[in-house]
């Protein structure tokens, strides 16, 4: 998993609205890079509806919200949809972003152990290098745990 200081990895990809989204071209802003396993699963509905409650304060902070899944457009859209989020999805399904950020590892749920997506948050900072990592995301909060940190 990339650290604090690390540079952040450029990358290209599509979101919901069929964009083509490049994470260098975001440069003069602070990013949110949130990582989440799946479209429309409790957890990561929280988390993406978190972030869209509190989407104005984000922005009035500097912040662009990115998200990524290894879910596809036709999934993020009817995602983005259904909870009205205001911010880029990005698809994944090749998981090149997710292993280029090192959020792909060993997971264990009830008592078994598979690979999947760890839920991860990073920050980048106006240069492109990354400010923050959390790795303990409070999904139903996720929004204020980030805000928290730059008060």
């Amino acid at each position: 998993m990339l650290t604090k200081g690390t540079k952040a990895p450029d990358f290209t990809a599509i979101d919901q609205f069929e964009n083509k989204i490049t994470l260098s071209s975001f440069r003069g802003k602070k990013i949110v890079l949130y990582f989440y396993p799946k479209d429309d699963t409790p957890g990561c509905t929280k988390e993406a509806c978190s972030l869209r409650d509190q989407h104005d304060a984000m922005l009035n902070n500097g912040f662009v919200v990115l998200g990524v899944s290894p879910d596809d457009i036709k999934s993020h859209k009817k995602f983005a949809d259904k909870f009205a989020l205001p911010f880029s999805l990005l698809a994944d399904p090749e998981l090149k972003i997710v292993k280029l950020f090192g959020v792909w590892g060993a997971k264990k749920m009830y008592g078994k152990e598979y690979e999947g997506l760890m839920r991860t948050t990073f920050i980048i900072d106006e240069n492109g290098f990354i400010e923050e990592v959390i790795e303990k995301v409070k999904t139903d909060d996720h929004a204020n745990q980030i805000l928290n940190l730059y008060q």
